[in-house]
C-alpha cells in the first residue's frame, strides 16, 4: 500500500493537470466572454493614438498559438468622423499573452495586418506622410524622450528613454493610398514587409518591399536607438533601397527633427541615369538608355543644404572626382559643383536631356522641361573626352541652368591638332525656345576635322580655321536646322582637295552632258589654300565665298545649299592661268669692226679715248592675242549624297 507522501505527490500532479487542463478550456472561455471586441479595439487604441473599430466578433485560437483574428478593421482620427481611415486592414491576427488574458488583460506580442491600406496626405512642406496621432503610449514616449533629448541634445542619457515593450508589426498584401482634394491613387502596391522592436528602448529595424512607379522596391533600415531618431535626437541608423532602376545606401548619423541632419557615407548607382532620373520624376523624358553611373560620398546637410565631400563618380564605366553642393532655399533646387574626370563621354551627358526620334533619320528632340525642375552651375573638366567621332583633350568647361536658361560651354580643348571652343544655348521663352549653337576651332588639321564632320567632298586638308554660328527657334534639332539663322566661315593653308581628280574633271566638262562627281571623285588636288564665307538664313546656307587656289589654277562656288531636303544648287568654275613665260636671253655684243688707222689691240690710238658702248637691254616676249587662261564653269545639282555636276560653258579669259 502506497505510503503517505506517495498519495500526496499523486494528488499534487493530478490537481496540476486538472488546473491545466482547466486553465486549457478557460482561455477560450475568457478570451471570448472577457477579451472581447471592444478590449482589443481599446488597447490598439491605446497604443496607436486613433480610433479603432472593428465589424466582426473576434475568433480566438489556442493551438499552436494564442491568437485573435480580427475582421474589418480601421484606424481613423479621433478629430475627425468623415475623413476616410488612416489604416484600414481586411484581416489582423493578433498574438496574446495567453497568462494575461487569464487575468483579463490584453497583452500584444506580434500583430500580422492581412490586405492593409495605409493613406497618406500632403503635409506642410509638401510631402506627403501619414496622419500623425494625437495621443497614444507610442506618441506619449516620444514626448518623453523629446524631454530626455531636450535635457543633454548631445548626450541623452538612453537610460531614462521610455522601457515599454512593443514586438513585431509585420504586413502582407497590403497598399499605400495618396489622399489629395478627395481623390486617391496608389503609391506603392503589394506592399509587405516587418517592423521588429521589442522594446521602446531598444535597438529596432524595418524590412519592406513593393511595387511603386512601377518598379518593385526593396528598403532596408535599422537603428541601435530608433526612439532617438524619433523624439528629434541624433543617433545612428543605416538605410538601404534596392530598386531596378537605381540603388541609394546610407550609413551614418542624424537626426529627424525640424533641424534635421545627418552625416555619413552615401552610395548611389544606376545602370542608366536617364532612366533613373526619370523613375525618381527629375523632370527628364524619356528615351535612349546612357551608360551605368555611380557615386560613392561623404555626405552631410540638412533639409536645407546636402554637401557631397571626396565623391568618387563613375559615369558610363567613366571614373571622376569632385564635390558637389544641393541647395533647398531658392524656388528651385540649385545643383552647384565641380568634377574632373579622366575620360567623359558629353554625348552621354547631353543625352539626358533629349527624347527619343520622332521617326528614323530624325534628329533627336530637345527636352527642356529640366529647366523648370533645378537650377545647375556645375565645373567639368577632363583629360579625355569625346563627343560622337570627336576626341578632345583637356577639356575645360560647365554647364548652367538657371532662370529659363541653359547653357553648355566648352571653353577650352584640344582637338584635330588645334583649339576648339565650342557653346549650346537654350533660352526658354513663352513663344518658344531659342538654341544658339557656336563653335570656334583655330589651327586644326582639315582632314581631321573634315573627317568628324563627315565631310569628305571636296574638302581642304591644311591647317585652318573654322567659325560657326547657328541660332533659331524649334523643338528638335532637326527643326532648328531648317529654321536656323547664322553664318560659317573658314580657311586652310597648304594641303590637299580631297575627292577631286581635277583632268578628268575638266575632261567630262569639255564633253559635256552631266556627269556624277563620283565620277571625278577618284584623285585629289593639291592646294595653295582655301576660303569658305556663307551666310545662313531660315535654314538656307547662301555661300558669299568658296575658292581653292592650285598653282594657276583657281575653282570658285557659289549658290545656295538648303538644309532641308539636303538639295544643292551651285554654280562654279575652273579657272586656269597660262604659265609665266621665261624671259629671252640676252644678246652677246659683237666687236666693232676695225677702222682705218686703228692700233691693235689693247693700245689707244693717240689723243683719243676709249669708248664702249653697251648691249641694248632686253625685253620680255610680246604677249600675243588670246593669251589669257582657261575657266570652265558648271552648275551642281542633286543631294548633298549624290551631287551631280552639268557643264555650261569653257571659255578663254584674258588675265
Amino acid at each position: 500500500m502506497p505510503s503517505p507522501l506517495i498519495w500526496r505527490a499523486i494528488w499534487a500532479v493530478s490537481i496540476a493537470v486538472i488546473v491545466a487542463v482547466l486553465a486549457f478550456v478557460a482561455v477560450p472561455y475568457f478570451a471570448s466572454n472577457r477579451i472581447v471586441r471592444d478590449r482589443i479595439a481599446w488597447e490598439m487604441s491605446a497604443w496607436s493614438g486613433f480610433r479603432v473599430t472593428i465589424e466582426g466578433t473576434p475568433e480566438i485560437s489556442i493551438w499552436p498559438q494564442f491568437r485573435a483574428t480580427l475582421s474589418g478593421v480601421t484606424l481613423s482620427k479621433w478629430s475627425d468622423d468623415k475623413a476616410p481611415p488612416v489604416m484600414q486592414a481586411e484581416r489582423i491576427d493578433i498574438d496574446l499573452s495567453a497568462m494575461a488574458a487569464l487575468r483579463g488583460d490584453v497583452v500584444f506580442s506580434g500583430v500580422q495586418l492581412i490586405k492593409p491600406i495605409f493613406r497618406i496626405e500632403p503635409a506642410e512642406h509638401g510631402m506627403l506622410l501619414p496622419s500623425v496621432p494625437s495621443g497614444g503610449r507610442v506618441a506619449r514616449a516620444i514626448d518623453a524622450a523629446r524631454e530626455t533629448v531636450k535635457a543633454n541634445p548631445g548626450k541623452p542619457d538612453v537610460v531614462k528613454l521610455p522601457k515599454e515593450g512593443f514586438g513585431s508589426i509585420e504586413f502582407r498584401d497590403g497598399r499605400v493610398v495618396a489622399s489629395v482634394d478627395g481623390s486617391e491613387e496608389d503609391v506603392v502596391t503589394g506592399l509587405s514587409g516587418m517592423v521588429d522592436w521589442e522594446a521602446l528602448n531598444a535597438s529596432g529595424s524595418l524590412t519592406a518591399n513593393g511595387t511603386w512607379r512601377g518598379e518593385s522596391v526593396s528598403v532596408e533600415a535599422n537603428s541601435p536607438q530608433p526612439m532617438l531618431l524619433l523624439a528629434g535626437g541624433a543617433a545612428p541608423f543605416t538605410v538601404s533601397l534596392k530598386a531596378p532602376p537605381a540603388n541609394l545606401s546610407f550609413e551614418g548619423n542624424g537626426n529627424f527633427s525640424a533641424k534635421s541632419f545627418f552625416d555619413g557615407q552615401a552610395k548611389f548607382s544606376a545602370p542608366s541615369l536617364r532612366r533613373a532620373l526619370y523613375w525618381l520624376r527629375a523632370g527628364i523624358a524619356p528615351g535612349a538608355t546612357t551608360g551605368p553611373v555611380s557615386v560613392s560620398s561623404k555626405v552631410s546637410g540638412n533639409s536645407d543644404r546636402i554637401k557631397f565631400d571626396n565623391a568618387e563618380m563613375t559615369v558610363d564605366k567613366n571614373p571622376g572626382t569632385g564635390a558637389l553642393d544641393l541647395s533647398f532655399n531658392d524656388a528651385l533646387p540649385v545643383i552647384s559643383g565641380t568634377m574632373a574626370f579622366d575620360t567623359v563621354n558629353l554625348a552621354a551627358f547631353l543625352a539626358a536631356f533629349t527624347t527619343t526620334a520622332a521617326a528614323p533619320g530624325d534628329l533627336d528632340a530637345i527636352d527642356t522641361s529640366f529647366a523648370d525642375r533645378f537650377n545647375l552651375d556645375l565645373r567639368l573638366s577632363a583629360a579625355h573626352a569625346t563627343a560622337g567621332p570627336i576626341q578632345l583633350a583637356d577639356m575645360a568647361g560647365t554647364a548652367q541652368v538657371k532662370n529659363g536658361l541653359a547653357v553648355f560651354d566648352i571653353s577650352d580643348a584640344g582637338a584635330f591638332g588645334g583649339n576648339i571652343q565650342a557653346s549650346l544655348r537654350f533660352d526658354l521663352r513663352p513663344e518658344g525656345t531659342q538654341v544658339e549653337m557656336k563653335l570656334l576651332a583655330s589651327d586644326i588639321n582639315g582632314a581631321e576635322f573634315t573627317s568628324a564632320a563627315g565631310m569628305t567632298r571636296l574638302m581642304p586638308t591644311g591647317t585652318g580655321t573654322v567659325s560657326l554660328i547657328l541660332k533659331g527657334p524649334g523643338k528638335s534639332w532637326n527643326s532648328i536646322l531648317q529654321n536656323a539663322d547664322g553664318s560659317v566661315s573658314a580657311t586652310f593653308g597648304p594641303g590637299n582637295l580631297t575627292s577631286l581628280n581635277l583632268p578628268s574633271f575638266l575632261k567630262h566638262a569639255e564633253d559635256g552632258g552631266f556627269f556624277a562627281l563620283d565620277e571625278v571623285a577618284d584623285g585629289t588636288l593639291a592646294i595653295d589654300g582655301a576660303e569658305l564665307k556663307a551666310s545662313i538664313a531660315k535654314g538656307v546656307a547662301r555661300i558669299d565665298r568658296a575658292e581653292a587656289k592650285s598653282g594657276q589654277t583657281k575653282i570658285w562656288l557659289s549658290g545656295i545649299v538648303p538644309y532641308a531636303g539636303r538639295g544643292l544648287a551651285l554654280s562654279g568654275g575652273v579657272i586656269q592661268k597660262p604659265a609665266a613665260q621665261p624671259a629671252p636671253p640676252a644678246p652677246q655684243a659683237q666687236p666693232a669692226p676695225a677702222q682705218p688707222g686703228t692700233v691693235p689691240d689693247g693700245q689707244a690710238p693717240a689723243n683719243q679715248t676709249t669708248s664702249t658702248t653697251p648691249p641694248p637691254a632686253t625685253t620680255p616676249a610680246p604677249t600675243t592675242p588670246g593669251n589669257g587662261g582657261n575657266e570652265a564653269t558648271f552648275f551642281v545639282g542633286g543631294t548633298w549624297t549624290t551631287p551631280f555636276v552639268s557643264p555650261i560653258t569653257r571659255r578663254k579669259t584674258d588675265e
